[in-house]
């Protein structure tokens, strides 16, 4: 189970039914605004029950341990969400990585909140759910995510051609990942040993 998080302006919430009326809207907002940077979204994206359907998914998927989503709401104002958090393709094993997805509001953005909420986020996935990799790509043109990760400590890894379909065509993506510098190797030793 994830937890809540707190960061001096935002509760982080991890996704949960209660949350599918708040991300209606934060789409409903926000279509003009996201749809360049991401992918084709499915008909019904803006309806209560496509975010219904949505949040029992997330659920179900948290409590397997194969995605960590998160719901960005200010402090001290839990009627609207202004963002969302995505550790999506939990893998184990000799990998022990992931990929991140985020989104803003576009009235949020340029105040820190995001750099605020995931500093938060990739501290629980680190220390808490112990991952050693969280992988993230952006779009060349979108210039702020690829600053915002560089802030964060991603480093880039190269650019995927045609990597992932967004805004009407195949796009390029650079590809990041920023590694957990306290990863105990040692859990490797102790299954080898068993």
């Amino acid at each position: 189970m994830l937890p809540t998080l707190e960061t001096a302006r935002l509760k982080i919430e991890p996704i949960g039914v209660a949350h599918a009326p708040l991300l209606a809207e934060f789409f409903r907002r926000n279509d003009a605004h996201l749809a360049p940077w991401d992918p084709p979204r499915p008909a019904g994206v803006c309806s209560l029950s496509f975010w219904e359907a949505e949040c029992e998914r997330a659920v179900d998927e948290i409590s397997e341990g194969v995605v960590a989503r998160w719901a960005l709401l200010p402090l001290g104002d839990t009627a609207q969400v202004i963002g969302r958090i995505n550790y999506t393709q939990i893998t184990r094993g000799p990998f022990q990585s992931c990929i991140l997805g985020y989104a803003i509001d576009a009235a949020f953005e340029r105040r820190g909140l995001m750099q605020e909420a995931l500093g938060a986020t990739i501290s629980h996935m680190f220390d808490v759910i112990r991952l050693h990799r969280i992988q993230a790509g952006y779009i060349p043109l979108n210039v702020r995510s690829g600053r915002l990760l560089q802030r964060l400590g991603f480093r880039r890894e190269g650019v995927a051609p045609n990597y992932l379909f967004i805004d009407g065509a195949w796009r390029d993506h650079v590809i990041t990942a920023l590694l957990n510098p306290h990863f105990d190797d040692s859990i490797f030793m102790r299954s080898n040993a068993d």
